[in-house]
């Protein structure tokens, strides 16, 4: 079947790459709302004349971020959720001196990888099977405009998406071909701390310096890390102090935090209530707090990623898969336990950086994957 599903794919490349350079064509950077405006709308209308009506559309105002749009399109069984994100990392003018080209096999452009031909493979995936004559689960689908700054308007619309759904396929980038069976949990807090300004030179017992309290308070986070547990803290950009004969009143510290189970992010919340100042007259606070749950590599997930390595397969294809240290919109789902596949998306390399780009035969062949997999869960 699944042969069958990539021929058929393989005979309409040219138009899903212009799907691919049209979408990839209107920019829309996570920070402005008017252009994530446009991009929906684009996207809005591109999925209607190519799936038809869904049978119910909800749209949630996004505030300052991307507006969030969730489609119910029939077939059979219990719907599978398909999450997608349409913001990117670049400024609005990338395109200008960084257009859609495609040369043999690489095709490249802003967003292209991270993650906009994935929705591509996504809706194309349906076509297949409807070309087919093959069923098609209930789909429901997600867009969300602000999960490259961490998804703060869109996470309990996704969260409440996924209830009721069978297993969900994140339709981000592969790593390298793998898709992602488990990611670390997010953290990102901040440390500040306050102490007593003073003079440096004359009166240096007088002050309690803020820059000293950070500092040690960097070195006790930095020992939080454990690499064999798959924890790392890192403490990325300090800020303090005044003048450099002045005793510093205040500094901060902004900190990233991933953790590969729950119970080492109990450890690292653990661990930042233990932070005390060294000085009686200063203080330490912590603020911020976990992004992203952990996505754990449950059964569920196993089972799901088994039955996707299973198609990849029949069309000669060793499907791997991975753990990895970013974050996306599939910890949301995969911590209420439901089964995410996440990186179903684009092969290529080059996420958040100049060299972004897909392979024009590896979106045929997750596109087919896609329609394979799919086809097995209305089952």
């Amino acid at each position: 079947m699944i042969r069958e599903l990539h021929e058929w794919v393989r005979t309409h490349r040219d138009e899903l790459l212009a799907d691919v350079a049209t979408y990839v064509g209107i920019e829309t950077p996570s920070d402005d709302k008017s252009a994530l405006d446009r991009g929906l709308s684009w996207v809005d209308g591109w999925l209607r004349e190519r799936l038809g009506s869904p049978e119910n559309v909800r749209d949630v105002d996004g505030g300052q971020y991307g507006d969030i749009r969730v489609y119910d399109f029939p077939g059979t069984g219990e719907p599978v959720l398909l999450v997608c994100h349409y913001d990117t990392v670049w400024p609005l003018g990338t395109l200008a001196d960084w257009p859609f080209t495609v040369n043999g096999d690489r095709a490249t452009g802003p967003g292209i990888f991270d993650m906009k031909s994935g929705l591509v493979h996504a809706v194309w995936a349906l076509r297949a099977l409807d070309a087919a004559g093959l069923a098609r689960p209930a789909v429901r689908l997600v867009l969300n405009g602000d999960e490259e700054i961490g998804s703060p308007a869109s996470r309990p619309v996704i969260e409440e998406a996924a209830a009721g759904t069978r297993a969900t396929l994140v339709f981000e980038a592969s790593a390298d071909g793998a898709v992602k069976t488990a990611r670390k949990g997010v953290g990102l807090f901040q440390v500040h701390t306050t102490g007593v300004e003073a003079h440096a030179g004359l009166d240096p017992a007088k002050g309690a310096s803020a820059v000293d309290e950070l500092a040690r308070a960097i070195l006790a986070l930095h020992g939080l890390s454990d690499p064999d547990a798959g924890t790392t803290v890192n403490v990325g950009v300090i800020t303090g102090g005044t003048r450099q004969n002045v005793i510093a009143g205040a500094a901060s510290g902004e900190i990233d935090v991933r953790v590969s189970s729950a119970a080492e992010a109990a450890r690292i919340d653990a661990g930042l209530a233990a932070l005390k100042a060294h000085d009686a007259r200063a203080t330490i606070e912590v603020t911020g707090g976990w992004n992203r749950p952990v996505m754990e590599r449950s059964e569920a997930i196993a089972r799901l990623y088994e039955l996707a390595r299973e198609e990849a397969a029949e069309l000669g294809v060793t499907l791997r898969e991975c753990s990895v240290g970013g974050a996306s919109d599939g910890n949301f789902v995969a911590a209420l336990g439901h089964p995410v596949l996440d990186g179903f998306g684009a092969v290529g390399d080059g996420a958040h950086a100049r060299h972004e780009h897909i392979s024009v035969e590896g979106m045929l062949e997750r596109t087919a994957l896609a329609a394979a997999v799919l086809h097995r869960l209305a089952g």
